[in-house]
């Protein structure tokens, strides 16, 4: 057994195996693509664990003239036009949320933004309090603010109230998508593809938030 199997063991692998019936919302906004196969390979992990899950994109913002100039983001809007688009009673049903975007100058993009800030009413009542919620983000370039945009999320997330579950350093996997203990992040290239192989780090951060969701989940109940 290598030194980082037995730094880490296998406990959260047979932690993962018991849990079940924690409500998951995957919300996401991606102009590339990108945050819309993280997305998805979560939601692999997720429902493997036993989770019920929701994958659910918000609102684009951008005006349809500016979006059709682009071919990319133009295909991305085509492939995830049947995905629901997120609202607040996908919120209040969610015992845990994934959120994956991309950075926008070392912030989250308007359109995250934007639905954030009007779930105003679900935070006045209380309803965004002990949500686990974990982050996943992309850039251009490893140090083109990744970290800053998952930590910009998470302040939203603790006036939330909600109960951060970050990755950190919990598997092997961390150090192999470029070690990033906020949550996972990627590196795109101008060719549009994913520099890191990020998909064990995603798979293992969705495993993670569900496990800490399930106990959540117990104490409350």
């Amino acid at each position: 057994m290598g030194f980082l199997s037995k730094l880490f063991g296998n406990s959260s692998i047979k932690e993962t195996k018991a849990m079940s019936n924690v409500k998951l919302a995957i919300i996401f906004y991606s102009m590339g693509g990108t945050n819309y196969q993280l997305a998805k390979w979560a939601e692999e992990a997720a429902k493997e664990a036993g989770a019920e899950v929701k994958v659910l994109k918000v609102e684009e913002l951008a005006p349809a003239s500016t979006i059709e100039k682009n071919e990319v983001w133009k295909s991305t809007v085509e492939a995830t036009k049947d995905v629901q688009v997120a609202t607040g009673n996908d919120i209040e049903w969610a015992d845990a949320i994934i959120f994956s975007i991309p950075t926008r100058f070392g912030n989250m993009p308007s359109q995250m933004k934007q639905f954030l800030d009007i779930q105003g009413g679900l935070w006045a009542t209380g309803k965004t309090v002990n949500k686990v919620v974990s982050a996943m983000t992309s850039a251009q370039n490893p140090h083109g603010g990744q970290e800053a945009t998952l930590l910009s999320l998470y302040t939203s997330m603790m006036h939330w109230g909600a109960i951060i579950a970050t990755p950190g350093y919990t598997d092997s996997v961390i150090f192999g998508a470029g070690g990033n203990p906020y949550g996972t992040s990627v590196t795109v290239g101008q060719d549009g593809k994913m520099i890191e192989d990020v998909q064990a780090a995603v798979k293992h951060q969705a495993k993670r938030t569900v496990t800490i969701a399930k106990w959540v989940k117990k104490a409350n109940q």
